[in-house]
């Protein structure tokens, strides 16, 4: 299945926002400047060192928070190897809104709900959220590989600790996105956390055997699929799922660019902006999946 780079350029330039473009960049020339992500990542950044204003696309509100942590640690994650103080700085953030147990909240207070998911205004900021803390703290470790100020930050510890407790006392099947992001979260930690191989196993009996397990409470058609588990070749997480699985997830992802050069999403549509926002965003996703699966 051949992809059609050249329209998913054209995609990009036509629909994305700038920082999806500067990624989707950065990713086709990795000798360019990070620089530029880096400023357009800048346009969502608080004075507190948090993110806001819709870096979670179906998160409008201008505040920082967790979900947009996310988002700006992949950033940080693809400059690699160059670093970014504004990696540490996002974990003394977090360290400050982070609950004694250690997790962060699902989402804290909106000062806006305009064109916010009702996930998101519903959240209850007093409660630790393995889903999002797990996710988040994945995506730390990722940038802690390379860059120490964020390796050696008293947050990441905290919030790994918490996501070590909360998933070895998981005793039932999880929500489809809880699972997913705490087996990418001991997919980060399994070279440094001799616990995280046994949890591994533990949570991959509640994977189907097909590997398509459907997003209880969003869209009919919303589903998780093996690389939304593990997508990247050679970790642990990958040895969860039947080589022809994978393979035949490879293709599906390479299928679904559309004739305009993109990818779409099959989670609900919030609003126009962050629907395509979301656009942008899976594109640079896809592209960078199957490039690392040697599709491409």
């Amino acid at each position: 299945m051949s992809i059609d780079l050249v329209a998913a350029e054209a995609f990009m330039a036509t629909h994305a926002r700038v920082l999806d473009r500067r990624r989707f960049e950065l990713l086709m020339n990795p000798s360019s400047d990070p620089a530029a992500v880096l400023a357009a990542l800048d346009g969502y950044r608080n004075p507190d060192g948090g993110y806001g204003w819709g870096l979670e696309a179906d998160l409008r509100s201008p505040e920082s928070q967790p979900g947009a942590a996310l988002h700006a640690f992949e950033v940080f994650e693809e400059i690699a190897p160059a670093t970014a103080p504004q990696a540490a700085a996002l974990c003394d953030w977090l360290d400050s809104v982070a609950l004694p147990d250690g997790g962060v909240p699902f989402a804290l207070p909106l000062t806006i709900t305009a064109g916010t998911a009702p996930w998101w205004q519903g959240a209850d900021p007093k409660a630790s959220a393995l889903q999002i803390t797990s996710v988040t703290a994945a995506a730390a470790w990722r940038v802690a590989a390379h860059d120490p100020a964020v390796a050696a930050h008293p947050w990441l510890e905290r919030a790994t600790r918490y996501c070590l407790a909360e998933i070895e006392a998981i005793d039932r099947a999880p929500h489809a996105y809880v699972l997913a992001f705490a087996i990418r979260f001991l997919d980060a930690v399994h070279d440094i956390r001799p616990e995280a191989a046994g949890l591994l196993r533990r949570l991959a009996e509640h994977l189907p055997s097909d590997g398509r397990l459907h997003v209880e409470g969003g869209t009919e058609e919303e589903a998780l699929h093996p690389l939304d588990f593990a997508p990247a070749p050679g970790r642990p997480a990958r040895e969860l799922f039947d080589a022809g699985l994978v393979s035949a997830d490879l293709d599906r992802l390479a299928a679904q660019q559309q004739e305009d050069g993109g990818w779409t999403v099959d989670y609900a549509k919030i609003s126009p902006a962050g629907a395509m926002d979301w656009r942008g965003y899976i594109t640079v996703r896809a592209v960078e999946i199957l490039r690392g699966n040697g599709r491409l």
